[in-house]
This record gives structure tokens, sequence and C-alpha cells, in this order.
């Protein structure tokens, strides 16, 4: 849990301190949502026949402030020692692209908007 709550405190979500050591997590997000996080041994209390996905598991798009703001994020988690999964580029879709994987091995997507596909 505390490796994914820095992860995600890193990217702006506010858990509130002390998250890193209980078996779940939130951080609210505007419009009322929140990101959930538990430790197996949490969802396995409830479901005790669950088993972690063996697939790409769950994946967040993160919308940075521009295509600068993607290269930076990017950079300072890998810096970080974060798997860098894709490194930045400008995808043909018109935004600027990374791709970043949490401890967990889900991916986080970071994009922008590149200059000329808001003009």
């Amino acid at each position: 849990m505390a490796a994914s709550v820095t992860f995600y405190r890193r990217l702006g979500f506010a858990f509130p301190e002390g998250a890193e050591s209980l078996p779940h997590a939130e951080a609210e997000l505007p419009g009322g949502l929140r990101l959930m996080l538990d430790t197996e041994e949490t969802v396995r209390s409830f479901f005790p026949e669950w088993q972690p996905g063996k697939g790409g598991g769950a994946s967040l798009a993160l919308r940075c402030d521009s295509p600068a703001e993607v290269d930076a994020v990017y950079e300072e988690l890998v810096a970080a020692g974060y798997h860098g999964e894709l490194k930045p580029w400008d995808a043909v879709w018109g935004q600027r692209y990374a791709v970043v994987h949490d401890p967990d091995g889900n991916g986080v997507d970071l994009f922008a908007p590149l200059p000329s596909a808001t003009e």
C-alpha cells in the first residue's frame, strides 16, 4: 500500500496522512469520484477465492496541462524508479502521450493535446 500511495501522491492524488499504512485508502477527486486502493489481503477478506488478474489490469489516463508536462512527469517518475512503459511521443491522434507503470504494474497514461490539435 505504501508504494502505491506514494506513487499516486506524486501524481497529485490527495490521500490522507497515514493512508500508506492502511489496508484500504481513498483519495477524493472532483465531482464526487474517488480513487480507492486495497491490499490483496483486504480483497481476499471479503472474497476468499479472488485471484489477481492475469491481463493488463486497470489503467488510468491522466491529462496533463501541456506536452511539456507529459515529458516532465514521465521523467520524474522514471527517475524515481518507476517503470516507463512508453516514452513520451507525439501520437497521430494529436496528443503527447506516455505510459508509466504504478508499483503493481498497472498502466498510467499521461497525455496532453498537441498545440496543432487545439488550434
